[in-house]
């Protein structure tokens, strides 16, 4: 860590040699074999099934997690898996989805796909990945995973292996023997070759692999960006990238006897790159309870009991997570924690300052892209830390501010506001996405990827993001394309024009809300449009919170939806009620656009008013406030 305090640091570290002469891992399989041979008998991953700081858990060594992976590797291989070929997996966290994750990129190109999705679009990815194998569950208790992938299969011309992983292995006690007797039943829907992931692992040999393991760099894995539509995007990464990330973690973050609990699915790039990859290369221990990690049954009553019994020196988290973890207390000996780790969405301030507060534990926050196989900057663990900054780019991260005019791109000034622009050995320039077409416009000056991100540099050099020029909602951290919300909501007669955005949420970040213009001489109650989304929005995450019926959206001189008024509104309407709720005498009298700050509640007082309440009411909000001049 006391290499990255300071830019001057980055710079001294950049200063001793290219990226391209490091001497870096140039395979993923060199990368764990060479973990292996330092560390072979450290624990590597652990996992368990159920969340009680009791119950039974599992741990592979290095050497083991070594062997298992070699195993995978060679069984891919065996299935007609080369190395332009695709293993995809539909899983939740375990041991074994650790092993395809790295096994899947030893032998080919591994697809990690959320679960959560429904079986139409994991379909769709798999068809757009053309992937020949999938691994997924076999039917087990409280989930509907095994027959979700069956239907998607179905649909999926290309896939001739189907892996299942029985997570039956992980029980104790008579839910061992009772689960297989009430097992869902899945009738198979498809024509793909069914098989046992484990029966057919034993097979293959731990100790060495069965085919030659290509020296030179190519991609290794696709993963999804968002997944509320149709057909998501499919982002490329690279070997090269996928070892950048591991060589940071391993570099600047984590020592061999680390141990971090990251309850983070295995299917997103913050589990699978800055924590997975950093533990393979500099040999720390990853903890990954419950197979849905912070969304498993008493996941967030045990956690500080989890974190003592693997005495947990960093915790990986994300917004959403903390504000649960700070409904409950702190009701273990935490001693071993040195620092947490937030992604995925904006941390609000107050929410930073109150886990201090109870825990003495400083959060870093950071900033990553799954364009970007993922690290671009962070809040460095040995340095400053700028509350609301994602950080300092890393060293080899090449982040620019710029704004595009009809004579091509300008930087930015110091604080100046523009699209954040990166370049680092995560980007796979001019290719980024696999479909040719979503690659256009997508790099300035042929190199420097066009996040979508709105922000800017201070002076010192930290990053600060302050919007989105797309419009994507984050809710949780999951990406929602507000088109998937407009194009149903259209689909009513009575429906002229749709407006989705991301309203604010104390607890999510952001939560869909639509604002809807009605055909003119037409009649539809908000009940009514609510009743039709829910009827033909078919992702669950994406189905908005509030919808309000305007007597005009906000359009702008050509006829677009003009969304900054739309989130003013929504701004207003939330705050007003949080204020109301609180019995705070005080209303937002509008949201003004600050160049630093982006969308800023400005509230007027209508009584006395302490500032300590009004920061503990919208203190869990995004969107900061001031008082009205």
């Amino acid at each position: 860590m006391e290499k990255f305090v300071t830019r001057e640091d980055i710079a001294a570290t950049e200063a001793e040699m290219s990226w391209a002469d490091r001497p870096v891992a140039r395979t993923m399989y060199d990368c764990i074999s060479t973990t292996k041979a330092a560390h072979g008998a450290h624990p590597a991953i652990s996992y368990q099934l159920l969340s009680g700081a009791d119950t039974k858990r599992e741990t592979l060594s290095w050497a083991e997690l070594h062997g298992q992976v070699t195993q995978a590797a060679n069984l891919f291989r065996s299935l007609g898996i080369g190395p332009t070929d695709v293993v995809a997996y539909v899983l939740p966290n375990a041991l074994e989805t650790a092993v395809t994750l790295i096994g899947g990129a030893v032998a080919g190109i591994v697809n990690p796909i959320n679960p959560l999705l429904e079986p139409e679009q994991i379909s769709a990815i798999l068809r757009e990945t053309k992937a020949k194998v999938v691994v997924t569950l076999r039917p087990f208790p409280k989930t509907d995973l095994a027959q979700k992938v069956a239907q998607a299969v179905r649909h999926a011309p290309t896939v001739k292996t189907v892996l299942e992983v029985d997570l039956v292995r992980y029980l104790s006690g008579a839910k061992k023997y009772i689960v297989p007797l009430i097992r869902p039943k899945n009738p198979t829907s498809h024509s793909a070759n069914v098989r046992n992931f484990t029966t057919e692992l034993a097979r293959q040999p731990a100790d060495r692999l069965t085919f030659a393991d290509e020296k030179h760099d190519r991609v290794a894995a696709y993963f999804h960006t968002g997944g509320t539509t149709g057909m998501p995007k499919v982002a490329q990464h690279k070997v090269s990238g996928m070892v950048y990330n591991g060589w940071l973690g391993a570099e600047l973050l984590f020592k061999p006897d680390d141990v971090v609990m990251c309850p983070l699915p295995l299917f997103h790039v913050f589990a699978a790159y800055p924590i997975l990859m950093s533990m393979i290369t500099s040999g720390a221990h990853v903890v990954f309870p419950t197979p849905a990690g912070y969304r498993g049954d008493g996941v967030f009553d045990n956690f500080w009991k989890l974190i003592e019994r693997y005495k947990a020196t960093y915790m990986i988290t994300v917004p959403t997570a903390l504000s649960a973890l700070m409904q409950r207390p702190v009701d273990a000996d935490i001693s071993s924690l040195r620092s947490a780790f937030s992604g995925s969405s904006p941390l609000p301030v107050e929410l930073y300052n109150r886990f201090k507060k109870e825990t003495g534990i400083e959060i870093v926050e950071g900033y990553g892209l799954t364009e970007c196989t993922c690290l671009v900057s962070i809040n460095p663990p040995g340095g400053v830390k700028k509350i609301g900054s994602v950080g300092l780019p890393f060293p080899y991260s090449h982040v620019r501010i710029l704004i595009q005019t009809a004579e091509g791109f300008r930087e930015c000034n110091v604080d100046e506001v523009g699209e954040i622009c990166v370049a680092n050995p995560g980007v796979f320039e001019g290719s980024t996405y696999t479909e040719v077409d979503k690659n256009k416009d997508l790099f300035a000056e042929g190199r420097f990827l066009r996040t979508g991100d709105l922000g800017r540099i201070d002076a010192d050099g930290y990053l600060f993001i302050t919007g989105r020029a797309k419009d994507l909602i984050i809710r949780g951290g999951h990406n929602i394309d507000p088109a998937i919300i407009e194009e149903a909501l259209m689909g009513h007669e009575a429906v002229a024009v749709v407006g989705a955005i991301g309203q604010p949420d104390a607890h999510s970040g952001e939560l869909p809300a639509a604002y809807v213009e009605l055909v003119k001489g037409s009649t539809a109650t908000v009940a009514d449009l609510m009743e039709y989304a829910t009827n033909h929005i078919h992702e669950r995450a994406a189905l908005p919170k509030h919808i309000e019926i305007l007597s005009e959206v906000p359009k702008t001189a050509v006829g677009k939806v003009f969304k900054p008024d739309l989130r003013r509104m929504a701004i207003t309407r939330v705050y007003d009620e949080a204020l109301a709720k609180a019995g705070i005498p005080a209303t937002v009298a509008m949201v003004a656009e600050d160049k630093k700050r982006g969308l800023v509640a400005k509230l007027s007082k209508t009584g006395e008013v302490e500032n300590a309440k009004v920061t503990e009411a919208l203190g869990g909000f995004t969107s900061p406030w001031d008082w009205a001049a």
